[in-house]
């Protein structure tokens, strides 16, 4: 019933809970998700306020309620959800006056980065999500509610939790930053992309702002999503006053905006933190008797990765082709020898000569492709951020990649055979994904334009049982050589033309298949690519490497007014020669060190540094190369052009060049001195550490002693740490509205105990305001803000 009431009328959620709590004296590291145990009518009060205030979706107290927070406490899991999910159940008895309550399992992020950026396995993140899942159904929730997400990777872990072990209504929503952008780099589009492909019932955003600031990112959901959307503000932002937290967002000025955000197309409205039962009702009241509009289907062929999305279907994209093991006998060699970090440079190599998406095939005989495929995956999104296209017809390995890439991949692909349609669909289903149709079937390659375009057709009405879209299929036109076949290029051209104009769908090729067995093939897989394009090629794949491809891709965009203002032409060309060559992407790749710690490549990195040591010193290499490429990253983040993987993939390569130089250094008796010591804590009653973590790889790799106290800390302990190490820098974090006091108290005693101590804080609930409010010397708005100010003080 829930579904069938989506987009059709207007929904309202509940507002915040922890404020609440600590207004009935929830205590600093005192963990919310007890008081379902121990102050059940509190609770259930909390719930009656909401529903008589409007609600009609009720979240169970369980935002923190997973396997990695409750595995030896003194109460279990089961027993924690059953009573949260009772509480809103009872309410929704007492409170609803006949009306339908729907009961929402409330799941919040697990506070640890997964990796390869953290150390929480994929799996894991999943395993923890399942458990709660399957308690929240069976206790008798009505659907599962994900929210305040920072990155989509544990996004995607809880969304296929919830998809694969419940039957329920599954709704997301995610904290974007005020540039659009989550915590690992997502855009607006990338997280679209993926969560449509996941199939989750409604996504939004909650969190990190009022609803004023919500307003940009609004614009660009509704633009690209063709999902009901969710929105769920704070009540503006943090603020103290005589030691109590509050919100500067009224009431009836929240509910002002909330009136222009459903105006602009949100169907499900909310409050979170600082949001009170006063602002649900001044919402639900203001905007009750607003028009809805209607949810529309938005026709982008997107595919995305962690940190970008791709669309298709405007110009021509371009798939590096040189990934795979067709017709390269280093690349099979480098399989054999499971040589990652030749893989690694030939995606980095094509990201840097301009392709768009990067094929990745592993199949060779005598491999485990299966496990290979998952591990080159990882390792790729590791140092690039653009999207991977799934090559494979081993369907194992589809679905093990599919299932742990973050974000939603090119799968190459199906054909027109029933066999293969049966068993490619289904994980596109699935899992999501913009599949690559083959225009062949059980009567292999129709030898003219018009039996291929038919093949596309059945492709594209086959899909539709499984629900895949035809803006989610690309069909391969299938371009074959004109030394055996001399009217295939024509073939070719014409079936892409009437596959744009009369089907409407996107396009591929692998274009150089059509100069098999010439000479100068390059001179024809170049005028042909151009041709193609002309006729209507959505995405090429293509060797990037190629300068004539290149100067084809370029010249036909400017040609053709797809380059503003021939931007892109004049930046390739404007300082070139014209026979310049591009380097060719299968040779040896040279790379200085500065280069390897900013791509990530923690191997090569190490390579390079032990050459290195054999002519210079090492503190020289340190100074050299090692900090100016952590600056440069380190720039990069703070301007946005750089995203938190590639920060610490960067700091990992940097690690890894260090333990090189400090093995030397160790024999030569050379000494790095550190800049100072550091403490580092989340406070207490807050387990996320996260933002905690990425400071202190940074720190390190700026030759500060960082000494971790972890996450959960009582002020006791860090004041304790500092008076014993003399340390004259505190950092503190908490990700929590809740556990803010404890960072305010641990400040104060420092302050009492450890005048001399300075004190930086951050977290995705403060603000400048805030952290001048509760006495810190310093508010890092970022990692990096933070080694700047550590630079500062010991300067």
């Amino acid at each position: 019933m829930l579904r069938e009431r989506l987009g059709k009328e207007l929904l309202y959620f509940d507002g915040g809970m922890g404020t609440l709590l600590q207004e009935r004296g929830l205590q600093p590291g005192e963990l919310p998700e007890t008081w379902n145990l121990l102050h059940a009518e509190e609770i259930r009060e909390i719930h009656r306020k909401y529903i008589e205030a409007g609600s009609d979706i009720v979240l169970t107290n369980t935002f923190g309620a997973n396997a990695l927070k409750f595995h030896d406490d003194a109460y279990s899991l089961e027993e924690i959800v059953n009573a949260a999910v009772g509480h809103v159940k009872a309410a929704a008895e007492q409170a609803g006056n006949g009306r339908r309550i729907y009961t929402a399992l409330d799941i919040g992020p697990t506070g640890k980065l997964l990796k390869p950026m953290g150390d929480l396995d994929f799996e894991t993140a999943y395993e923890a999500y399942k458990e709660v899942m399957i308690y929240g159904e069976k206790a008798g929730a009505d659907l599962i509610h994900i929210e305040t997400m920072s990155d989509t990777y544990e996004l995607k872990a809880a969304v296929l939790a919830a998809k694969e072990n419940t039957s329920l209504p599954v709704f997301a929503t995610t904290i974007f930053d005020e540039r659009g952008k989550l915590l690992t780099g997502a855009d607006v589009p990338s997280v679209v992309a993926l969560l449509e492909g996941l199939r989750v019932d409604a996504f939004g955003i909650n969190c990190g702002m009022g609803p004023e600031q919500m307003i940009p990112i609004l614009e660009q959901i509704t633009k690209y999503s063709s999902l009901p959307v969710i929105v769920k503000p704070n009540a503006g932002l943090p603020k103290q006053k005589n030691g109590q937290t509050y919100y500067d967002v009224s009431p009836e000025e929240f509910a002002e905006v909330m009136k222009k955000i459903v105006e602009m197309g949100a169907v499900v409205i909310g409050g979170c933190c600082g949001t009170t039962p006063d602002h649900i009702k001044a919402m639900a009241d203001a905007c009750r008797m607003i028009p809805i509009k209607p949810v529309e289907k938005k026709n982008f062929t997107m595919v995305s990765s962690y940190g970008q999305s791709v669309f298709l279907g405007t110009g021509s994209k371009i798939i590096g082709e040189r990934i795979n093991p067709t017709g390269k006998k280093r690349f099979k060699q480098a399989l054999k020898e499971h040589d990652l970090d030749y893989i690694l440079r030939e995606g980095i190599t094509q990201q840097d000569n301009g392709a768009h998406i990067l094929d990745v095939n592993v199949g060779l005989p005598d491999i485990d492709e299966p496990a290979l495929m998952k591990e080159v995956v990882q390792e790729l999104q590791s140092v690039t951020s653009l999207p991977l296209q799934i090559d494979t017809v081993d369907v194992e390995a589809m679905e093990g990649a599919l299932r742990i890439y973050n974000g939603k991949a090119m799968v190459n692909s199906v054909s027109g055979k029933q066999e293969s349609m049966d068993k490619v669909f289904p994980l596109i289903q699935k899992y999501g994904g913009v599949v690559i149709g083959l225009a062949l079937d059980e009567n292999g390659i129709p030898a003219d334009a018009e039996g291929r375009v038919q093949v596309a057709k059945k492709i594209i009405a086959e899909a539709a049982k499984y629900g895949i879209e035809k803006k989610d299929i690309v069909i391969d036109a299938l371009a074959m050589t004109i030394s055996s076949e001399p009217e295939g290029a024509k073939i070719t051209l014409e079936t892409l033309r009437r596959l744009r104009d009369e089907v409407g769908v996107c396009t591929v090729l692998g274009v150089s298949n059509i100069s098999f067995g010439l000479p100068s093939r390059p001179i024809v897989n170049s005028i042909f690519y151009t041709m193609a394009m002309q006729n209507g090629l959505s995405v090429g794949i293509i060797n990037p490497g190629s300068e004539d491809m290149m100067k084809a891709w370029y010249a036909f965009h400017a040609l053709m007014a797809l380059d503003s203002n021939c931007e892109k032409y004049i930046a390739r060309y404007a300082q070139q020669p014209g026979t310049t060559p591009v380097q060719a992407a299968g040779g040896k790749h040279t790379m200085t060190l500065q280069s390897a710690i900013e791509r990530g490549l923690k191997e090569e990195a190490s390579s390079i540094t032990a050459e290195l040591a054999e002519q210079k010193d090492a503190l020289d290499i340190i100074n050299e190369e090692l900090i100016p490429a952590l600056n440069n990253v380190g720039e990069g983040f703070e301007k946005g052009t750089v995203f938190l993987p590639q920060l610490l993939m960067s700091a990992e390569s940097a690690k890894s060049a260090f333990a090189v130089l400090k093995e030397r250094m160790d024999q030569s008796g050379e000494v790095q001195e550190k800049k100072g010591k550091v403490i580092l804590a989340t406070v207490k009653g807050d387990i996320h550490d996260i933002g905690k973590n990425i400071v202190k790889v940074l720190l390190e790799n700026y030759s500060f002693d960082v000494i971790d106290l972890g996450k959960d800390v009582p002020p006791e302990k860090v004041v304790e740490t500092v008076l014993e190490q003399d340390v004259h820098l505190v950092g503190l974090s908490a990700l929590m509205t809740t556990t803010v006091v404890s960072m305010e108290e641990t400040i104060r005693q420092l302050r009492e105990k450890a005048p001399d101590c300075l004190v930086m804080v951050g977290g995705a609930v403060l603000n400048q305001e805030y952290a001048d409010m509760i006495g810190a010397d310093f508010y890092g708005k970022d990692a990096m803000q933070s080694v700047h100010y550590a630079q500062k003080v010991f300067s």
